[in-house]
């Protein structure tokens, strides 16, 4: 009597499928909406035993509702689910959703870890930062760039000085200043509002002992930490420490056929954003850091740099940094510089 249900989900409608002992019962749409289709479930499934969808941008929304709503519901990898649903000779969503019911009901999925609110809170929170702070160097290089054009080289230099600068060019050419003073004005806007999350950012980091823990590693700053703590959430998700690293697709891609056997570059799979302030966190490790916060960590990345180059080194550094980090939340232990490099 078990029935599997696939959801192909959309922003407006769902297509819904519903399979038992092999065979299509029931098919049909419902409004994007998890309770009506925690409804629509109940009234044509009532013993489900899988509610499967992809991944996608409703899908943490949809995977809180409906397990709260008592149904079994599973979100699977969308790369995974598009290798079998492509195989169909007619793309549409009814046949997705039959697609998604027959994975259900063969157990052919990858399951993937929703998010809790919290978690994609803090993710929203330094989202939204980064675009602000990108928008503001958007302006500014749109502002000399601008300038440029009138013989205005607007020197070196950010935030007050920059503003100060661009101020004293224009002094005397009102024309051009009606153009510039505006995105001026927009440029300083954005920046402030981009302080105000930095803010919330940083008061964010010190309630987190998870994430003053980690802070103690050289190079590791606040935002570094509390992407990092949104992104693992607890550290029992992962069984080992060392499989962080792939699932931040900071390892690197085999292909075995035959005779044939090479490793590639990084997988690059995973978390982007995290990624890459790993690595601005492996690279600052690597350079910025001082005699007082030496480490074997980076003892090791200098003498992989003088083999390999500084770009793999800093990669690999980032690994290892995704590694001890996971060690430093499970043992609830601060940073030890001399088994820094033993991850």
């Amino acid at each position: 009597m078990n029935q599997y249900i696939g959801l192909d989900i959309s922003l407006k409608d769902t297509a819904i499928s519903i399979r038992q002992d092999g065979k299509r019962i029931w098919r049909g749409k419902c409004p994007s909406d998890p309770r009506l289709l925690a409804d629509m479930i109940r009234k044509h499934a009532p013993h489900a035993r899988r509610v499967v969808f992809e991944t996608g941008p409703l899908s943490t929304w949809f995977y809180h509702a409906l397990t709260a709503a008592g149904m079994p519901a599973i979100c699977i990898e969308a790369r995974h689910a598009q290798k079998v649903l492509n195989e169909t000779l007619n793309k549409t969503d009814a046949n997705d959703a039959d697609g998604l019911a027959q994975l259900a009901e063969a157990g052919f999925y990858k399951t993937v870890r929703v998010k809790a609110f919290d978690s994609m809170l803090t993710r929203t929170l330094v989202g939204a930062r980064n675009q602000l702070l990108s928008i503001s160097i958007q302006i500014s290089n749109q502002i000399r760039g601008l300038m440029k054009t009138f013989g205005l080289i607007v020197p070196k230099g950010t935030g007050r000085v920059f503003d100060g600068h661009v101020k004293a060019l224009l002094d005397g050419n009102d024309d051009l200043a009606r153009i510039i003073l505006p995105l001026l004005d927009a440029w300083r806007d954005i920046r402030k509002r981009a302080a105000e999350l930095d803010r919330q950012l940083l008061a964010m980091a010190r309630q987190s002992q998870a994430v003053k823990r980690l802070m103690t590693i050289p190079g590791i700053g606040a935002i570094t930490a509390v992407s990092y703590v949104a992104a693992i959430e607890d550290p029992d998700h992962f069984r080992t420490s060392r499989s962080v690293g792939a699932w931040l697709g900071l390892t690197t891609r085999r292909y075995q056929s035959g005779e044939v056997d090479y490793d590639g570059h990084i997988s690059c799979r995973g978390d982007n954003h995290l990624r890459a302030l790993l690595y601005e966190a492996a690279t600052v490790l690597l350079t910025r850091t001082s005699v007082r916060t030496e480490c074997r960590l980076k003892i090791w990345g200098l003498k992989l740099r003088e083999r390999l180059g500084f770009k793999r080194a800093a990669v690999a550094v980032a690994r290892k940094l995704a590694v001890i980090m996971h060690s430093m939340l499970k043992t609830e232990e601060v940073f030890n510089a001399s088994a820094g490099a033993t991850a």
